[in-house]
């Protein structure tokens, strides 16, 4: 056996890890979240094709599911007689695990741990977006495959597009998110199993260190600490057998980054482009209000349809042979102001809604890529991003009236005319998704200007933060079943 010196290797061994810690929250982190954003975001495209196609149903108890943790969403077989049902609750399950993932949870190195990044690594591989195929041997990418096929039938090419571009981002974005997670579930390994050195082995004799009393100490001396198998194995054969002296260096090689000395200063950060993305991501808006648009009509024609009578009938065929305008159609709609809490009433007139929201649309299609973005981008950053504000307030005042709208149709009809009212909610969900995008962009430039202005004010030059990368990574991937990753 060799020396073990097992407190010079924890002492080397903790100090590599801070290292590693340090650069997978300067660097991994914001990767992981970049692509986990992008991910969610083109899985809700397809979503919303898959309801607006009616391939699978609208859960009505979507908007009200409560999250605390992240859940894989069940990829048990059903029987073909539940087909849509269970698609339809599985995929409205997944899109608001994808919103609570990328929204609302802590992607920090002090929570994150090999249970989450296992949950996280589970919501990826879900569906096996590199390989959908109809003969997938995974049920639920076997059933995407075919709902997908089955999505690009007769539709136009703005909505292939849609469903091609979707497809491609979500598989590369999950080649990008495996990769990272790789990186962290080396680092939660280790850090893992420092842990069981510091507190239970560093003064184990080699007979004393078997798997039964370790598991025992740790129950004893880490309450509440998972007993991995596999990891106290490894530290068995890194601390007790002959080859050890060789494997630790090999675990310390797989954790160090190298920290390159600049040869020039960090790449400025292009404030515009963060800027003009934000200008196209809100001009993503116009996709969601142009489908809210088709469904309002429909409603608004079935309000109309209860409402004929000899009377309404003659007023009708007056307007079309006069060519008037069409009769005002005013509804009174409620809802929460969300900074005073209080109920507000508000008159809208339909024609007038419709009309101002198809410019807006037209508008908000233009900053993708279009005239009104090719000028835009001439302006300076404040002008940019006084247009981002401006159009990111007006997008929340519409979620606000549309949420309205939807509940005023729903509760003025009647109960024959109810069935045929189109709800509108995973429109919203999707304007709702744009909205925190866009402002993420917004915060993200104020965030990094003030970080720009308060190192001048310091007196040190922008972007001198030195480069660390990753000399080597473990060649053990995270795993998705019950092993410990």
């Amino acid at each position: 056996m060799a020396e073990n010196n097992i407190t010079g290797y924890i002492d080397t061994l903790g100090q590599v890890l801070l290292a590693r810690k340090e650069w997978l929250e300067h660097y991994e982190l914001v990767r992981l979240k970049d692509n986990l954003r992008a991910f969610q975001s083109s899985f809700s495209s397809l979503f919303n094709i898959y309801l607006k196609k009616k391939l699978i149903d609208e859960d009505p108890y979507k908007q009200e599911a409560k999250i605390t943790e992240l859940e894989v969403p069940d990829s048990n077989p059903f029987q073909d007689a539940k087909r849509i049902e269970q698609l339809s609750l599985r995929l409205a399950n997944y899109d608001n695990q994808l919103d609570f993932l990328v929204n609302f949870y802590q992607l920090g190195i002090d929570f994150l741990n090999l249970e989450r990044i296992k949950r996280i690594l589970g919501l990826v591989r879900y569906i096996e977006w590199g390989n959908l195929s109809s003969d997938s041997q995974s049920l639920m990418t076997a059933a995407i495959a075919d709902l997908t096929n089955h999505a690009k039938q007769g539709v136009d090419h703005l909505t292939m597009s849609i469903i091609s571009g979707g497809l491609s981002r979500l598989s590369k974005s999950t080649a990008e998110i495996m990769s990272i997670l790789k990186n962290l579930n080396l680092y939660y390994r280790e850090s893992y199993k420092l842990s069981v050195r510091q507190n239970i082995t560093k003064d184990m004799s080699e007979s004393e260190a078997t798997l039964e009393n370790i598991k025992k100490k740790i129950a004893q001396l880490m309450p509440g600490s998972p007993f991995y198998r596999e990891l106290m194995e490894e530290i068995i054969k890194e601390d007790y057998s002959s080859r050890s002296v060789d494997i630790r260096d090999n675990v310390l090689n797989s954790l160090r980054v190298a920290i390159e000395k600049p040869k020039s200063a960090k790449p400025m950060v292009d404030y515009k482009k963060i800027l003009l993305d934000g200008i196209q991501v809100i001009g993503g808006a116009s996709n969601p209000l142009a489908e809210i648009c088709f469904k309002l009509d429909e409603n608004q024609e079935v309000m109309v349809s209860g409402k004929k009578g000899f009377l309404f009938v003659l007023r009708e065929l007056i307007r079309q042979i006069t060519r008037a305008e069409p009769e005002e159609v005013v509804f009174d709609i409620e809802y929460i102001d969300s900074t005073s809490g209080a109920k507000v009433k508000e008159k809208i007139n339909f024609h007038q809604f419709r009309e101002d929201l198809n410019k807006k649309i037209r508008i908000l299609s233009s900053f993708v890529r279009g005239p009104a973005y090719q000028k835009i981008s001439a302006m300076t950053e404040e002008q940019i991003i006084g247009h981002l504000e401006r159009n990111i307030r007006e997008v929340q005042a519409l979620h606000k009236t549309l949420n309205a709208l939807d509940d005023h149709f729903k509760t003025s009809v009647t109960a024959e005319d109810r069935e045929k009212i189109k709800g509108i909610k995973p429109e919203l969900s999707a304007l709702k998704n744009t909205i925190v995008k866009a402002n993420q962009l917004r915060y993200e430039y104020s965030a990094q200007k003030e970080q720009e202005d308060q190192m001048k004010r310091l007196g040190l030059a922008p972007g001198t933060i030195p480069v660390t990368a990753p000399i080597s990574t473990s060649d053990k991937s995270p795993d998705s079943a019950g092993n410990p990753l």
